[in-house]
């Protein structure tokens, strides 16, 4: 039967700091025969398309650029 889980202080503050602050992500906790021995905080960071990107073409050529110099 598996030990049950203890979580001291120290633990819920790791885990609460992991969290805190996290946007986009995942907080995974480790845990070995009944203890947390590890962590493991994965974050994505999300941009909005740039303004400029919408005005390139597949091949990478600004379209704008070329209509000003026509």
């Amino acid at each position: 039967m598996a030990k049950p889980l203890e979580v001291d202080d120290i633990w819920t503050q790791r885990i609460l700091n992991s969290v805190n602050g996290l946007e986009y992500g995942t907080v995974q906790i480790v845990i070995h025969d009944g203890r947390i021995v590890q962590i493991e905080r994965t974050e994505r960071k999300r941009f909005e398309a740039e303004a400029g990107a919408r005005d390139r073409d597949h091949t990478g050529v600004n379209r704008q650029q070329i209509r000003k110099n026509s």
